[in-house]
């Protein structure tokens, strides 16, 4: 079977032919989704969005063409990803332990327990795409060139809402040291 042969049979709703689909090209589909989603997601969160690129090509047949069935599956892929990062930043939790640096004694402990949340009050007092931009660079260790093509967004863009957001941070932790602590070594 080809590719136009088996777009034919899915507009008619040929259950084979997307079984024909997933078998061609479910590697393809999840290596994309993998590369987007990286560790941010489980395993579990990567099959799911790539069962849901299949399923977007079985609701959205009839529209298709058979010139780049691949191309069309990437796209969605890409999309489908990106949704569901968006989805998982807007609800993040900043794991706890995450930004504690050293427990040396227990007053340190606690001290750096309330500066870990104020941190984190700060992050998510950011609105979007700032918050976004903020926790895939450094929550995802995204590069300013991958967030950029991931979010459409011109690399210069994403560097300046990286530098607000640390100026932000920086602002709330000096204010939450009362001025006289030296900032950069959180950021």
């Amino acid at each position: 079977m080809n590719e136009a042969k088996a777009l034919n049979l899915l507009k008619s709703g040929d259950q084979e032919a997307l079984e024909w689909f997933i078998d061609r090209y479910s590697a393809y589909v999840g290596t994309v989704v993998s590369n987007i989603l990286k560790d941010s997601m489980s395993h579990e969160d990567i099959e799911e969005v790539t069962a849901d690129v299949f399923v977007t090509l079985w609701s959205s047949a009839a529209n298709l063409y058979p010139l780049n069935i691949k191309g069309y599956l990437s796209r969605v892929a890409r999309s489908l990803s990106m949704q569901k990062l968006r989805d998982k930043v807007s609800e993040l939790p900043l794991d706890e332990d995450i930004l504690i640096l050293d427990d040396d004694t227990e007053f340190e402990r606690v001290a750096k327990e309330d500066q870990d949340l104020a941190v984190r009050k700060a992050v998510y007092s950011m609105t979007q795409p700032d918050k976004e931009i903020f926790l895939r660079f450094y929550y995802y260790c995204q590069s300013v060139s991958e967030i950029a093509k991931q979010m459409q967004m011109n690399p210069s863009t994403v560097k300046t809402k990286l530098k607000r957001g640390r100026e932000r941070l920086r602002h709330i932790l000096n204010e939450y040291k009362g001025g006289d602590t030296d900032e950069s070594q959180y950021l």
